[in-house]
């Protein structure tokens, strides 16, 4: 059965709720019903938006998911400012981001702990989207391959055949995350590639080839076509253009093609 695109939609540190609902409302508004069947589309407000976002799309009984953009492992605690999985899991959410660049770069998440991360989720069961990128230091030594397919290794530490095969994989070169730098259609597909081999010496084939990889550096409606026709691209991490309802729906078209 071949994989089924997912385009997420990271909306980073943007949005008051008013301003969220509206932007809910406008992508609700531009899905075409035949999409989403072709299509797993979600999307990832701050923690603050997320019900109201989902209640847009329940009230629209438009099959759109909402995810959350980071969680903290433990269940409860004296963890001043995190937010638990029970807590993602009672709004609704269907996904979380774990290990994104900017969680990694600006607040100093470890390989170690989107393990851990990923795994409570799995647990919960809520998909984890890890992110896993190259920064252009990295990229420009030649060694990107084993860079990431490293982060790959270390964030399935521990996880069975099982486990594995309910996460999403979102390769996100950081060289090309909100700098309007976008990584080649065949660079993109080079790592991809990279990435489900990886998985599949983890964990078999099947599981490798079920796996959904998705690419996560600058993507929009201009570029999504040429890097969703590459065989081991299998949907989108979009971060700037899910800001914008008409570019996102672009992308999620180009999705379901």
């Amino acid at each position: 059965m071949p994989r089924k695109n997912l385009i997420a939609g990271n909306w980073k540190m943007n949005s008051t709720i008013p301003e969220a609902v509206v932007l809910a409302q406008e992508i609700s508004n531009r899905m075409e019903r035949d999409w989403l069947e072709l299509v797993d589309v979600a999307v990832c407000p701050p923690f603050v938006d997320l019900k109201p976002v989902k209640s847009v799309f329940e009230f629209d009984r438009v099959d759109i998911a909402v995810g959350a953009q980071n969680v903290y492992w433990e269940p409860k605690g004296a963890f001043t400012g995190e937010i638990s999985i029970a807590m993602i899991k009672n709004i609704g959410c269907a996904f979380c981001i774990v290990g994104h660049s900017e969680r990694r770069n600006l607040f100093g998440e470890t390989n170690e702990e989107v393990n851990l991360k990923a795994r409570a989720l799995i647990e919960a069961d809520i998909t984890p989207i890890i992110c896993v990128g190259e920064s252009l230091s990295v990229r420009d030594g030649g060694t990107y391959l084993d860079f990431v397919t490293a982060q790959v290794r270390a964030a399935y530490a521990g996880m069975d055949a099982a486990d594995a095969a309910r996460t999403v994989v979102a390769y996100e070169p950081v060289w090309a995350i909100g700098t309007g730098r976008t990584a080649t259609a065949d660079q993109a597909q080079e790592v991809c590639a990279a990435i489900r081999k990886v998985v599949g010496e983890l964990y078999g084939e099947a599981v490798a080839e079920a796996t959904t990889i998705q690419y996560g550096g600058s993507m929009n409606a201009a570029n999504a076509d040429e890097l969703l026709s590459k065989p081991d691209v299998d949907g989108g991490l979009i971060g700037g253009a899910s800001l914008k309802p008409a570019d996102f729906a672009a992308i999620v078209a180009a999705a379901g093609k």
